[in-house]
């Protein structure tokens, strides 16, 4: 099944990296303010959600869904969980980290909430993609400049990583000391990150 691209509003200066990570045949929601990114990243809504308090409903045609300024949800959250209404397994949210660490954070927690509801999430700025890792293995590309692990929720415990500068072995890591920041794929190697229980989120630095 194709993918869900939520589009938030958030700044983008690297259209051209984020363009490599989206397919013509995504299913793209585009939460109020996000519409500014359609032109730069080359596509148009398969469905326009928003209370449209930071961009004026363009009135367009496409599916619309109009919400209320007053509301639990931020725009954001509305449109990931209308994707999980429609069917939606795999999630792809751009325009998410920016300015506001406020909308931020919560923008972040969505991982959280779609690694609970067992669906794939990638979040991906203009210098990371960021992902949940709970009681599975992800792989890092030496590609890639830097990776971090952070605790978002709880204790993580029984954390192996293998092929890279600083390998850990059924380490564990708690919210109040993250130390594992700016770890370094090994040359010709792709590291190896598990986690036996709880949740880390993994930042991998372009």
């Amino acid at each position: 099944m194709k993918k869900c691209t939520v589009v938030c509003g958030a700044d983008i200066n690297n259209y051209e990296k984020i363009k490599g990570y989206v397919s013509a045949d995504d299913f793209f929601i585009f939460c109020d303010s996000g519409l500014r990114h359609g032109e730069a990243l080359g596509i148009s809504p398969s469905l326009i959600v928003g209370d449209f308090d930071s961009w004026k409903n363009p009135m367009s045609g496409t599916e619309t869904i109009v919400l209320p300024r007053e509301k639990d949800d931020t725009d954001s959250v509305y449109g990931v969980k209308e994707g999980i209404k429609r069917g939606f397994e795999e999630f792809l949210i751009i325009g998410a980290v920016g300015a506001r660490l406020d909308h931020t954070l919560g923008n972040l927690s969505i991982l959280l909430y779609l690694d609970s509801l067992g669906k794939k999430g990638k979040i991906i700025d203009d210098y990371s993609e960021m992902e949940i890792v709970s009681k599975s293995t992800v792989f890092v590309e030496d590609t890639f400049s830097y990776f971090s692990l952070l605790n978002v929720s709880g204790t993580a415990k029984g954390i192996t990583i293998k092929n890279a500068k600083y390998p850990l072995e059924k380490a564990e890591i708690t919210p109040e000391y993250q130390y594992g920041i700016s770890n370094e794929v090994l040359k010709g190697k792709t590291a190896e990150i598990s986690v036996e229980e709880g949740k880390l989120l993994i930042i991998k630095v372009f």
